[in-house]
């Protein structure tokens, strides 16, 4: 039996800003992210140019796309990475999940001009992939809102930063991850004052079906008791998922979660290296992180 997996990853490069150190006539930075073959940035002919994209946060980045311009694609020539392909094409580079904000195409020497049509960043922001989630849940406590579970904060005041559904069969809460990530663990918080027996045999679910708000996807754990005010790791194995879902089975159920932590990584099969054909290209492709 073989599990095929289709990971997402986020072109992160799309909601960064750009610079450039020069900007030949109309050609500036922001275009080689508009998704348009038929426009690309260009700087002056001058000394060391580049091109950078500020991702806004770090990200752990597994590849690395650079689109060349249907023409003069020699504009690119250069550098100390070397790869071939034509013009018009796209080059693939794996970064080996490398962390970074900043991504920087640089051609070293004098009398240089870099011309980019696209340019693509893929990875996942490292740490707990929760906060950047979308939550709900089956049934809302007054003021308990699903979303307060992924706000980072782990309740130390329960009724502004915890989760609750009402008193009902199998309460569910659920979170989309937006994309589809491998889980290596989640971690569940629970209430600290009272009834913290309620979050006792728990299921932690995480998949990509929304068939019954996504509860019968595979269980990763189930949970038989946490301590009140307590953070407990689950490790999930690696399950691919779009959806993390805790349910409690059961009648007069409520389900409390002060927080939810989700980690893992991109499934590291989905980076691919193409090298496309003939016509040098080099790049300089250096990450950097700023604290």
């Amino acid at each position: 039996l073989i599990k095929m997996s289709y990971l997402v990853l986020l072109n992160a490069a799309l909601w960064g800003k750009t610079s450039q150190s020069s900007n030949y006539l109309q050609s500036g930075p922001e275009l080689a992210l508009d998704g348009l073959l038929t426009s690309w940035t260009h700087t002056n002919n001058e000394t060391n140019p580049w091109w950078r994209v500020d991702l806004l946060k770090v990200y752990r980045v597994n590849r690395v796309t650079i689109t060349n311009r249907p023409s003069n694609g020699l504009r690119i020539n250069g550098a100390v990475i070397r790869y071939f392909f034509d013009y018009g094409a796209t080059a693939t580079f794996s970064c080996g999940a490398m962390e970074g904000r900043y991504m920087i195409v640089h051609i070293p020497g004098d009398k240089k001009i870099l011309s980019l049509s696209e340019a693509g960043v893929y990875g996942v922001p490292p740490g707990n992939l929760a906060v950047d989630g979308a939550a709900t849940q089956s049934s809302t406590f007054t003021g308990w809102f699903a979303e307060k579970a992924i706000d980072s904060n782990r309740g130390l005041q329960q009724n502004t930063a915890c989760s609750s559904t009402l008193n009902q069969t199998n309460p569910w809460w659920r979170l989309d991850l937006r994309h589809i990530y491998r889980v290596s663990r989640v971690v569940v918080t629970n209430r600290k004052d009272c009834c913290t027996e309620q979050m006792n045999g728990a299921e932690i679910r995480i998949g990509n079906s929304l068939e019954n708000n996504s509860n019968n996807n595979p269980i990763c754990a189930v949970i038989p008791a946490i301590p009140a005010g307590e953070s407990y790791s689950y490790s999930c194995g690696g399950m691919d998922g779009r959806y993390v879902n805790l349910i409690i089975p059961g009648d007069m159920k409520i389900l409390t979660l002060c927080e939810l932590e989700v980690y893992g990584e991109v499934n590291p099969l989905n980076v691919f290296v193409n090298i496309l054909r003939l016509a040098v290209i080099d790049f300089c492709i250096a990450f950097q992180r700023f604290t």
